[in-house]
């Protein structure tokens, strides 16, 4: 899809569907290429991104959901019945015709799958993103786990950290070191840009997943609090090295 086309559909989504507000614009990288982290708030979350950041990105989604008959099922048990409260056989009816829409759109988009049954395919999803490093773009990354529980009050799962092997791959072959933007989607129509995160290759790779996961982790789940009013004290996690 041509830049132009895809300015145009965002434009009327989010004249329809979102119309929030950006915070933090002046944290938006001059040029890229970049990884942005952010919370999913179920379908929100992707329609909020596209909508309030004027950057065309590149997201990460779960691969089922690009397979035209894997794809029914899961949008079944995870929109149309959990959050839209439709029964069968309906729910599964909408499901189908969505699928239809949704499936060319994904790939039209440019979107990236991630295999997260299957961890062996990862590397697809690594070489598909560092694609979209060499051409100095922009990764959209939705790392929370749909498996464990969410935060009572963020509704926040805890963050997987693969998304930190794209800045691995990205130091091995350029020697460059990649930046890792927070990104809070807010269900009152507000969207927080944050600081970046620079990718340390001088530290151990285990030790470098976990610092970046739990500062994003960290950070979007304060900035999140903030806008609620509550205490973003957790922000100060992004002074950890």
């Amino acid at each position: 899809m041509k830049d132009g086309l895809y300015q145009f559909i965002v434009g009327v989504v989010d004249l329809f569907l979102w119309g929030g507000k950006l915070i933090g614009e002046e944290n938006l990288p001059k040029r890229g290429p970049a990884v942005f982290i952010a919370n999913h708030l179920d379908a929100t979350g992707p329609i909020a991104a596209a909508c309030s950041i004027p950057l065309r990105f590149h997201p990460w989604v779960i691969a089922d959901m690009m397979d035209k008959e894997l794809a029914p099922i899961w949008l079944q048990s995870d929109f149309t019945e959990r959050q839209l409260h439709l029964k069968p056989p309906v729910s599964r009816w909408v499901a189908k015709a969505l699928c239809r829409i949704s499936v060319p759109l994904f790939y039209s988009l440019g979107c990236i799958p991630v295999y997260a049954n299957d961890y062996s395919r990862m590397h697809e999803t690594l070489e598909m993103s560092m694609e979209v490093m060499r051409e100095g773009k922009f990764l959209l990354v939705f790392p929370e786990d749909y498996r464990l529980p969410k935060d009572p009050v963020t509704k926040i799962q805890p963050f997987q950290h693969s998304f930190v092997r794209v800045g691995e791959r990205y130091y091995a072959e350029t020697g460059e070191r990649l930046e890792f933007y927070p990104l809070t989607i807010h269900g009152t129509g507000n969207l927080v840009v944050g600081k970046p995160v620079v990718f340390n290759p001088l530290n151990q790779v285990g030790a470098e997943r976990r610092r970046l996961n739990e500062l994003m982790e960290d950070s979007i789940s304060a900035m999140y609090m903030n806008l609620e009013g509550g205490n973003a004290s957790g922000a100060l996690s992004a002074e950890r090295k």
